[in-house]
């Protein structure tokens, strides 16, 4: 009985989690809004209902999970300590206590405001998908494409069921309005959906033999209902081209009941162990699920390639949203500077390289392979992304207002940039202090030890130094319009304090005496590169090193800024002169010679 109640259980909290997520969607998305004020009341409340069921079903779930785990009665499991120790002390335990933290604070949150919308609706996903990290296969090789595979497929899945329950969810007139904007999420979501689950599946299983068990047979069955919803919405996307609404809508309700089956197939796939490969188990494979490579060599490291899944998925993401935006504008007659395009390119291909690449393969059984992979990461390829100019591609192409009184996603953009957080956050100071100071709350503390144990930390620790060096960059050399502009002099101190931080970090690495990953490295026990100490060394010099030329190039070009602003100003100031002199007035330098003039006169008259 209780082998039954725990994929139902499971598949309660995927369906209430994706419920949830769709009404987010739909709050966030889909609904109007006014003025950046959501006034739909009653689509508040029913999100709020959702939240609570899928807590409650996350309760209930942990209740029967621990039953079977423990084989006990249900009714024994209700042990609060029991409880509390499955929750903090297990891996799996952890992800559904973040997952519960996550849904609290869901609805704790006042669902008011557009902007704190599109954050309830970050905080969703990521509370939804932390399980995801400790599924199947950690051990079997392939895990970052396995994992990496999942999240985005649960995440596609999220907004293409949920988002289609938040369409049904809005008023009659809205849901017309909101279709289109539906269509070109069920879209997206259907080609990573269908890329995903090849990617998942391919991790997974690589034999015939290994198609034919439960686990392959379930997922030929979820890819099967996959099939059909990728069916319905080819449908859906012709009808809304020949406005057949009320064609769309008629099939609506048949595509919410295969949805929902997938949902339940996908939870019960995931209690199921996808069938073992052979593989010769070393405590490398079992602490970072890849394979300990050879030592490394410049070829291997040029060549070598080890899918983050995660991360690739979000590059290709990302790399089509600037795709699609340039896309647009020339087919408005703008034409997008292609150097922009090309310096865009170089900084994402830089990221897959030092995640992905020989950079990041061997950064995950190297400290001084991990420090330029980190350097990479953190200073060389968000300088390529900044000059990219994303932020004045996202501004001229994100969809506006369909109404003039809805912000729609541009002007909520646009909003964001220009709150106090934006202002905060692009502070000098702050970035700096960021950027640089982490440095030390990483490396000088258990996190990092902490952090290296893992996926989950490997893809936090790349997201922070690569965001980090998107900000603090673009703050110096970028391009793109920022809520407060910062003088060339505070830039060039903030250059030169930057300097200075950074090598004082690698110096403190260099001349430490003990190691600073928490036994980390010692437990791969890999055969070459046995002195650790020397190859952290190794990793404070790199960081030295490739840290300061990137540095010393955004000072360059600083300097080459203000050289332009200032003829730049020059040159107005002269157009402003001929403009004052062909009418018969005063230029300004004459205009401001008699004001100081005027007030002279009147401190001799006083």
């Amino acid at each position: 009985m209780i082998d039954l109640l725990v994929p139902l259980s499971k598949g309660l909290i995927q369906l209430f989690g994706v419920l949830s997520i769709g009404l987010l969607i739909a709050t966030a998305f889909l609904d109007k809004d006014v003025k950046g004020n959501i006034i739909n009341l009653r689509l508040i409340n029913r999100t709020r209902l959702f939240l609570l069921l899928w807590f409650v079903s996350l309760m209930i779930f942990v209740i029967i999970q621990i039953a079977y785990l423990l084989d006990q009665p249900i009714s024994a499991s209700f042990d609060l300590t029991v409880v509390r120790s499955y929750l903090t002390q297990t891996s799996i335990g952890k992800s559904y206590l973040i997952q519960f933290l996550g849904i609290l604070l869901l609805l704790i949150l006042p669902l008011r405001k557009i902007l704190i919308s599109y954050f309830a609706l970050l905080l969703a996903l990521g509370s939804f998908i932390s399980p995801v990290f400790q599924s199947h296969g950690s051990a079997s090789g392939n895990h970052g494409l396995a994992v990496g595979a999942l999240v985005i497929h649960v995440i596609a899945i999220s907004f293409w069921v949920g988002g289609l329950f938040g369409l049904t969810q809005l008023e009659n007139e809205q849901k017309i309005i909101a279709l289109p904007r539906f269509s070109e999420i069920a879209l997206w979501s259907a080609i990573a959906v269908a890329i995903s689950g090849t990617a998942n599946a391919f991790s997974r299983m690589d034999s015939v033999e290994a198609w034919q068990s439960k686990y392959g047979a379930v997922t030929i069955l979820k890819i099967f209902l996959t099939v059909i919803l990728i069916g319905f919405g080819a449908i859906h996307r012709r009808w809304i081209i020949t406005s057949d609404l009320p064609s769309v809508f008629r099939l609506i309700s048949a595509e919410i009941a295969i949805m929902f089956g997938t949902i339940f197939v996908g939870s019960w796939l995931s209690t199921i162990a996808p069938p073992e490969r052979v593989v010769t188990s070393t405590p490398a494979l079992l602490l970072t699920g890849i394979e300990l490579p050879p030592e490394p060599t410049l070829s291997r490291i040029l060549f070598s390639y080890e899918v983050d899944g995660l991360m690739l998925g979000l590059l290709v993401f990302v790399v089509a949203l600037y795709i699609k935006g340039v896309v647009i504008l020339s087919r408005k007659g703008v034409k997008w500077p292609i150097g922009r395009t090309i310096a865009f390119a170089a900084g994402v291909s830089a990221v897959d390289f030092a995640t992905s690449g020989g950079l990041g393969l061997y950064s995950h059984f190297s400290f001084s392979a991990h420090m330029s992979s980190h350097m990479v990461i953190g200073m060389i390829a968000p300088i390529g992304i900044v000059l990219g100019a994303p932020i004045t591609l996202a501004l001229r192409t994100l969809p506006i207002g369909r109404n003039p009184q809805e912000r729609g996603v541009r002007g909520s953009f646009i909003a964001l940039l220009h709150s106090k957080l934006g202002k905060f956050y692009t502070n000098p100071i702050v970035a700096l202090a960021i950027f640089d100071g982490s440095l030390f709350a990483l490396y000088f503390t258990p996190l990092f030890g902490n952090l290296m144990q893992g996926h989950t930390g490997h893809f936090i620790m790349s997201i922070h130094f690569l965001l980090a060096g998107i900000l603090f960059f673009q703050i110096l050399i970028g391009i793109d319009p920022m809520p407060q502009k910062i003088p060339h002099l505070v830039k060039i101190i903030i250059i030169f304090a930057a300097m200075s931080i950074h090598a004082f970090f690698s110096i403190s690495i260099m001349s430490a005496s003990t190691l600073i990953d928490g036994g980390y490295f010692a437990q791969l026990q890999r055969p070459w590169g046995t002195d650790l100490l020397a190859d952290q060394k190794l990793g404070g010099s790199i960081g030295w090193a490739m840290g300061e030329i990137p540095i010393l190039l955004a000072l360059l070009a600083t300097f080459i800024q203000w050289s332009r602003a200032d003829t730049k100003e020059a040159n107005r100031i002269d157009r402003a002169s001929d403009r004052a002199a062909a009418m018969g007035e005063d230029d300004e330098l004459a205009q401001y010679n008699r004001y100081l003039s005027e007030l002279s006169k009147k401190d001799l008259r006083d």
